[in-house]
C-alpha cells in the first residue's frame, strides 16, 4: 500500500533565549550576541501512514505532538529529515488557525479556503454545507473575534472538512464544543474512513484513539518511543512513559513521577488472573459467574485505596466501568499482600473477546498502579445477536 504521510529522520529544534538586552549599553558589551540554548522538539521521528489509515498520536504535553502535525502540514520546516505527502491535505491544527479577527464568519471562510487550495468559485458551491455543519447560520455576517472559542472550533473544522482533503489533520478539537457538535465531528471522521482518506489525529483522549484509529504512536521528550496497534501503544503510553519508565533504556527519556501520580508505586498490582466458571475451558456462557482475582502488595501501610476496573468490547469500546467505592466495598488497609475478587455474577454479554482494565488509585483519584488491557476474557454466547448485550428481549406477534 501506497504511503500517504512518509516522515523520514524528522528532527527539529528551536532556540530559547534565556535573556534580552534591551539597552545600548548592554548589547555592545556582548557585541550584540544573545545566550541562548538549543530545545529539539523533535528527535529522530521516522513513520509511515499508509493512505485510508487513520493514525493517532498521543502524548504528554510538550512531547512534540503538535511540532509534528505543523511539520507534516508544512507549517514548520524540519531542522533535518523529511516529510513526504501525497495528496490535498487540510489542517486544524488550533484554535482559529487561519483566521482573521476583524474579518467576518464568511469573509474567513474563503479566505480560510483559499490557503487550502480552492477556488473562490468551490467555495460558493459548498459555502452553505461549511455554514450548516458549524450551525453558524445566524452569526456568518459577524467579525468571528466576537466568537467564542466554541464557535471558531466549529467553523475552521467545518472548512476543513468541506475542502474535499485527501489528508486530514486535526489537533485536540475532537474534544472541544457541545456534545452534538463532537459527535459530528466524529460521525464526520468515520465517513471520511470508509471513503478511503487518511487521518492523523493528536489527542488526550485514549478512547478517542482506540476507537477511531488504526495505528498510533506515542511521543515523548520529542521521540517515538512506541509505535503500533492502538490498544499496545496506549499500554505501553500509560504503563511505561506514564510511569516513568522508558519503552527503550537507551532513549534515557524519563517522566516525573511526581508530575503524574506522586502516589505512583506505593500500591502495586502483582497479578491478575482471570478465573472461569469451569477449570476445564477458557470461557464463560450467560448466567454463569465470572471473577478476577486482583493480588495487589504495599511495602508500608495504605488506608486510602480504591479498586477500579472498566471492560471493553471486541472493538474497544467502553462497556462498563466501576470501582470499589462506587459498589460500597472497603478495600484498603493494606500492608503487604491482599487478593481482591470482583465477580460478575451474570454474564449478560454476547459472543466475543472483552478486556479489562484494572487500576489501584486514591480516592481523590491519585493513581497507585494500572493495567491497561493486559487480560481478557471470553465469552460464549449462542445466536446470532449482534451489539454487545444479551437483553432479556422477546418477540411476540398480537392477534
Amino acid at each position: 500500500m501506497a504511503a500517504a504521510v512518509e516522515i523520514d529522520h524528522v528532527s527539529k529544534s528551536f532556540r530559547l533565549y534565556r535573556e534580552k538586552y534591551s539597552s545600548l549599553k548592554e548589547r555592545l558589551i556582548h557585541l550584540g550576541r544573545v545566550p541562548y540554548e538549543d530545545f529539539k522538539a523533535l528527535d529522530d521521528v521516522t513513520l509511515r501512514i499508509e493512505a485510508g489509515q487513520t493514525m493517532g498520536l498521543l502524548g504528554h504535553n510538550g512531547s512534540g505532538k503538535s511540532t509534528l502535525l505543523k511539520c507534516i502540514a508544512g507549517i514548520l520546516q524540519p531542522t533535518s529529515g523529511s516529510v513526504t505527502t501525497v495528496g490535498r491535505l487540510a489542517a486544524l491544527l488550533e484554535l482559529g488557525a487561519g483566521f482573521h479577527p476583524d474579518l467576518t464568519g464568511r469573509e474567513n471562510v474563503y479566505m480560510n479556503a483559499s490557503i487550502l487550495g480552492m477556488r473562490r468559485n468551490d467555495v460558493d458551491r459548498i459555502f452553505d454545507d461549511i455554514v450548516g455543519f458549524a450551525g453558524l447560520e445566524q452569526f456568518i455576517d459577524t467579525p468571528v473575534k466576537h466568537y467564542s472559542s466554541g464557535m471558531y472550533i466549529r467553523l475552521g473544522f467545518s472548512v476543513a472538512i468541506n475542502v474535499d482533503p485527501e489528508i486530514l489533520l486535526v489537533d485536540e478539537v475532537l474534544a472541544v464544543g457541545d456534545e452534538a457538535f463532537q459527535r459530528k465531528c466524529i460521525d464526520k471522521v468515520k465517513t471520511f474512513q470508509a471513503e478511503g482518506r487518511t487521518i492523523i489525529i493528536v489527542t488526550h483522549a485514549v478512547e478517542q484513539v482506540r476507537q477511531l484509529c488504526d495505528n498510533a504512536a506515542a511521543l515523548d521528550h520529542g521521540r517515538v518511543v512506541v509505535a503500533g496497534d492502538p490498544n499496545d501503544v496506549i499500554r505501553e503510553f500509560r504503563e511505561r512513559l506514564m510511569a516513568g519508565v522508558s519503552s527503550d533504556a537507551d532513549i534515557g527519556v524519563e517522566m516525573a513521577r511526581s508530575e503524574l501520580s506522586p502516589e505512583w508505586g506505593k500500591v502495586k498490582i502483582d497479578e491478575v488472573e482471570v478465573v472461569y466458571p469451569d477449570a476445564s475451558r477458557h470461557n464463560v456462557m450467560p448466567g454463569e459467574e465470572l471473577c478476577f482475582d486482583v493480588h495487589l502488595s504495599s511495602k508500608q501501610r495504605i488506608d486510602d485505596i480504591v479498586l477500579g476496573i472498566v471492560i471493553y468490547g471486541p472493538m474497544g469500546q467502553m462497556v462498563h466501568g466501576t470501582n470499589s467505592r462506587l459498589k460500597g466495598t472497603d478495600v484498603g488497609p493494606i500492608n503487604g499482600s491482599r487478593t481482591v475478587r470482583v465477580r460478575l455474577r451474570d454474564i449478560p454479554l454476547l459472543d466475543g473477546t472483552y478486556a479489562f482494565t484494572i487500576g489501584a488509585h486514591t480516592v481523590g483519584g491519585l493513581v497507585y498502579d494500572h493495567w491497561e488491557q493486559k487480560r481478557r476474557f471470553e465469552v460464549a454466547a449462542g445466536g446470532r445477536d449482534e451489539g454487545l448485550v444479551a437483553l432479556p428481549m422477546q418477540i411476540e406477534v398480537k392477534e
